[in-house]
């Protein structure tokens, strides 16, 4: 292989595959991203036998081949060059040169033989989304995945797509996430995809409103993303019927300023720390929320505007659930609904559902 291209977009393009590389593997191939040449193009693809990205850049082909070098050492080259143009070029004993400027490497490859061929799909259901759309629906949902494997199930987002819908739910036993927006589909079907592959595919989404196009198989989920493919495995499992861990109706209905909120609950957690551990306990009455939490670090009262109906709540939260159900509103304004000092809060838009965010309360102990 002998070809010429420029540095930014080979790095640009390396960085993103390297996710997707297994950081130790017994194939050491897995280790590497896999360079293939194409007409005019190279060719980049990372995997680690749960998630494979590929992608490729323009380049000029002098000698066609493919060769797979170690993905850290290869970015931190390329990362290190200070020249617009790098040249690659590989023999037959596996050696990789790589010029750029007055540097040039030596380093050895591995055969593309060894590389783990990437999944493929022949049939599947297809569904096409903007991509700004799926990146706000993944930003309001990833946040609840659950971080811990004890039910791998949870450590997805589950996808449902009926009656020209989509849904995303997201919930790790502490707090549930729902988001929901129409779109063209000609079939009702569910899947759930991980959450370490969502939020590779939330990188690589840009900011506007240029297609992204999922095809979905019995096994396997594919994202096409500009000159960019995804491809991960599906989970397996019973995911929960979430429908009935959301409480109908409420008593008491909130409108509060979403950054006001954030600010105060901000202020009431700088007491606490991971050695330090206190709920922030939040007071729903008449025109304002009052906020208070106590450690033995000190104690700090707080409190904000609100416009409320119904009955007086207290109740207590853990400061980082709630921040991160405020965070993903993404709204000026949103509406609080309780149902009691038990119960679980529902977080939604002031207009509409199209958000849904269920935070459960923690016990509250003496007052401050």
């Amino acid at each position: 292989m002998q070809i010429t291209c420029q540095r930014q977009p080979l790095l640009d393009a390396a960085t993103s595959v390297q996710r997707a590389v297994s950081t130790k593997s017994s194939i050491p191939a897995l280790e590497g991203i896999l360079l293939e040449t194409r007409e005019g193009e190279l060719s980049l693809s990372g995997f680690d036998l749960e998630l494979g990205i590929v992608t490729s850049i323009e380049a000029t082909v002098q000698e066609e081949g493919a060769l797979v070098v170690s993905a850290r050492l290869f970015v931190d080259i390329i990362r290190k060059m200070d020249s617009d143009n790098v040249s690659i070029q590989t023999d037959e004993k596996n050696l990789i040169i790589i010029q750029g400027g007055q540097a040039e490497f030596s380093i050895m490859g591995t055969p593309a033989a060894e590389f783990a061929e990437l999944p493929s799909l022949k049939d599947g259901t297809e569904v096409t989304l903007p991509q700004n759309l799926l990146a706000g629906m993944l930003r309001q949902t990833l946040f609840a995945v659950a971080q811990t494997d004890n039910k791998p199930i949870y450590t997805g987002v589950l996808f449902e797509l009926e009656q020209n819908l989509i849904r995303l739910v997201a919930l790790d036993g502490y707090r549930l996430a729902i988001r929901e927006e129409p779109v063209t589909v000609d079939s009702n079907f569910r899947f759930v995809a991980p959450g370490k592959t969502l939020s590779e595919v939330l990188r690589l989404l840009g900011d506007d409103d240029q297609p992204v196009t999922i095809t979905v198989g019995t096994r396997h989920i594919f994202f096409s993303i500009n000159r960019y493919s995804v491809v991960s495995r599906l989970l397996d499992g019973e995911f929960l019927d979430y429908k009935k861990s959301v409480p109908q109706g409420g008593n008491t209905q909130v409108r509060v300023k979403t950054r006001a909120l954030i600010d105060s609950i901000e202020r009431a957690s700088l007491l606490i720390s991971d050695r330090l551990k206190s709920p922030v306990r939040c007071i729903f009455e008449e025109d304002e929320i009052r906020i208070s939490c106590v450690t033995t670090a000190g104690k700090v009262r707080d409190q904000v505007e609100a416009s409320l109906e119904g009955d007086r709540v207290e109740i207590g939260f853990n400061h980082k659930y709630l921040l991160d159900a405020l965070r993903a509103s993404e709204s000026d304004e949103v509406r609080v609904v309780l149902s009691g000092p038990v119960a679980p809060m529902k977080v939604l838009p002031v207009e509409g559902e199209h958000f849904l965010f269920l935070v459960l309360p923690v016990r509250l102990k003496n007052e401050i």
